[in-house]
């Protein structure tokens, strides 16, 4: 079997280990990388070194190392809190108002993950006071977490944009951000309105709009420190990941944090994973084995169907596998490749309908947002309740996502 074939299977098998273990794909990746650069002629272990991404791991590991320290002192959720007054005791605003929370969380910086775990106990408390559906929540702050995912400034964003580097597709970061956004953003307001958002009664309780404490000097600093990087990053081009060391290492000289608590609650195993996965693309592009990748993914649609079938297919397996880990670092170095194989297409529009297929169905309670959605529920019935709806709620995901990718991400991608 060719060095080729062989960096093929071992990604295939690194994916499906990624659907059916609990094993971090990311250490399976390495040895596989390993294993294929000392056993193939012409590969050998430096080209292995060369192609981990050590641009993406600076970069992954600022970036969630400056909002690690936002979360361990508090700032990002004393925010939070504060933004949920502005409902001022209208129910019908509460679902809306979660959405664009956790939708400015995440587009500044801590990605989908970290802020659906930071706003979602919230949302539950005071959705349930005020006689919102759990499911109904669960969407809007999963969808709105995910509408600010791949700005250009978050760690998922950069893994989007780095990954569609690898194929040539370069200078589209806003579109990639807004295609994500709209998506979600026309999902949500679906599910607001079958779910008669629009209809609900209640009060979010007076307590609710007057317990955020004041902001402390560490917070204030944190605030004033993030908002500076983030102008940095936007108006002077900053380096991302650099950049947010620097902003950290700040943060921590003014002691606003205890440095270890905030190093322990980053997403090593995220970065691991990600590093990991990215490692073997590289060696899989070394081999010529993405040219291989793409011939076998080429069959599975025509230049006229390709948005969304990609999208579907990267849908499919997002629901069970990691859509940042393992789907994204995967599928989008092949969008030129699979335009070129079927001789039509447009490479930006594949790789925005794989960054939106594969997001859309991240409200599963099979994947970490879904889940997170799940455990905020105390009651046994209703979160069993819960997992059922977003079960189903993911997997239909699919097949709408394939739906708006096949529609629009082409026109998109013109503009």
């Amino acid at each position: 079997m060719s060095p080729a074939a062989i960096s093929v299977l071992a990604i295939i098998v690194a994916a499906v280990l990624s659907v059916v273990s609990r094993i971090n794909v990311g250490l399976v990746a390495i040895a596989f990388a390993w294993m294929i650069g000392t056993s193939m002629d012409g590969v050998g272990t430096a080209t292995v070194l060369r192609a981990f991404p050590s641009s993406l791991f600076i970069t992954l590991a600022g970036v969630t190392l400056l909002f690690a320290i936002a979360q361990q002192n508090g700032t990002l959720e004393n925010l939070a809190c504060r933004a949920v007054a502005l409902a001022r005791g209208n129910a019908r605003v509460l679902p809306v108002l979660f959405f664009g929370i956790a939708m400015v969380v995440s587009t500044v910086g801590p990605g989908a993950i970290a802020t659906v775990a930071l706003v979602i106990p919230l949302a539950m408390a005071i959705g349930a006071r005020a006689n919102v559906p759990h499911f109904l929540i669960a969407l809007m702050v999963t969808n709105g977490a995910n509408a600010g995912n791949l700005s250009p400034i978050s760690s998922v964003g950069v893994i989007a944009n780095s990954s569609m580097a690898r194929a040539g597709i370069v200078g589209h970061e806003g579109k990639v951000w807004f295609a994500n956004l709209a998506a979600h953003a026309l999902v949500a307001l679906a599910a607001y309105l079958l779910l008669g958002g629009w209809r609900l009664k209640g009060d979010t309780g007076a307590d609710q709009r007057s317990s955020a404490p004041r902001l402390s000097i560490q917070e204030r600093t944190t605030a004033a420190v993030i908002v500076a990087w983030i102008a940095g990053v936007l108006v002077f081009n900053f380096d991302l990941g650099l950049s947010a060391f620097t902003a950290a290492a700040l943060l921590v000289v003014l002691r606003t944090v205890d440095e270890g608590l905030a190093i322990r609650g980053m997403p090593w195993s995220a970065i691991l994973m990600v590093s990991g996965v990215s490692l073997l693309v590289g060696v899989l592009e070394a081999t010529g084995g993405m040219e291989l990748f793409t011939t076998m993914l080429s069959r599975l649609a025509t230049p006229q169907t390709v948005n969304g079938v990609i999208a579907f297919v990267t849908g499919a397996i997002s629901i069970f596998s990691s859509t940042s880990g393992v789907v994204l670092p995967t599928f989008l170095p092949t969008s030129a490749g699979v335009v070129e194989r079927l001789g039509g297409g447009d490479p930006l529009a594949v790789a925005l309908s794989i960054n939106v297929g594969a997001s859309l169905v991240d409200v599963s309670p099979l994947s970490t947002l879904g889940a997170l959605c799940v455990a905020a529920v105390a009651d046994g019935v209703a979160a069993a309740k819960l997992f059922r709806q977003l079960l189903v709620w993911g997997v239909a995901m699919a097949l709408v996502g394939a739906l708006i990718c096949q529609v629009f991400m082409g026109p998109l991608a013109r503009l």
